[in-house]
């Protein structure tokens, strides 16, 4: 297996190898898995791979889980099939920074995308390094948002566009969670700036140390917040892929945003992702 690093943010493409074997071949897994936590997201050409394979592998680094609003294949539980076609133009929800699931008690630690069928241009993901963005904040940044707790909502995001009653059921499964603004990689220790579009409002912002007058707290804790989630839209903290039939994308869940290019016009998209069970956020 060989590895190309394909930029100085994150990011790298994977050669030389078929990770069907990396389900028995401790070895390989070993090495992919050391890639993944150096390179955050990685990026495979050409693996023409089944359904039963695709979950094997994602399944090395953890159990899955489904999603509660896209659809999963019913003989793969585990494997979000996430289809775009012609008579879905406006179905927009992937085309906005964010982590996945961040809105759960203990969000995902990371995922395996695999593409079935894109169109011929256009249709790429963009992935953004969180622990560059945290490291790259001003000092005073970093102070002011020190211990800070902030809200991430289900209900807010795929909940409302659902009719009112479908939305409170949505709400009463999965309440909002509460995670740090500044989480702190569960094996590497990095410090990673975690908040997304998922992300309704801090929760603890309202101190007298930082609210003296009304203004100090609305607007100020939402342009502080508007601030952080605008950190993933740097390029130099990027990564861009275009997909080709066959191409997987792997990638750590709590260190990365990511961002799917919706600039095609209406055509068939069909992406499958494996999404892997993660742990609460400290």
């Amino acid at each position: 297996m060989r590895i190309e690093q394909l930029t100085y943010a994150l990011g790298a493409e994977l050669t030389g190898v078929n990770l069907a074997d990396a389900v028995h071949d401790e070895g390989l897994f070993a090495e992919i898995r050391a890639a993944l936590l150096k390179h955050r997201v990685l990026f495979v050409r050409d693996q023409e791979i089944s359904r039963t394979e695709h979950v094997a592998f994602a399944r090395r680094f953890g159990d899955l889980e489904d999603h509660p609003v896209a659809g999963s294949d019913p003989e793969h539980p585990g494997l979000v099939r996430i289809y775009r076609t012609p008579e879905q133009p406006n179905d927009r929800y992937e085309n906005a920074w964010h982590s996945d699931a961040t809105w759960r008690v203990a969000p995902q630690f990371g995922a395996v995308l695999r593409c079935i069928e894109c169109p011929p241009v256009g249709g790429d993901t963009m992935w953004a390094n969180m622990v560059l963005a945290y490291e790259k904040l001003p000092p005073r940044v970093k102070d002011e948002i020190a211990g800070l707790l902030a809200r991430h909502s289900i209900e807010a995001t795929f909940g409302s566009v659902m009719p009112i009653e479908r939305r409170h059921a949505l709400r009463e499964q999965y309440p909002d969670a509460e995670h740090p603004v500044v989480r702190t990689h569960p094996e590497t220790g990095e410090k990673i700036l975690y908040v997304n579009v998922f992300t309704t409002h801090f929760t603890n912002y309202h101190t007298p140390e930082r609210v003296r007058y009304g203004q100090d707290a609305n607007p100020g804790a939402s342009e502080l917040l508007r601030y952080l989630i605008s950190q993933a839209y740097i390029p130099e903290y990027q990564v861009r892929w275009r997909w080709k039939p066959n191409s997987v994308a792997i990638w750590d869940n709590s260190a990365t945003q990511h961002y799917a290019v919706m600039d095609y016009p209406p055509c068939l998209r069909k992406m499958e992702r494996a999404g892997i069970v993660g742990s609460k956020p400290f």
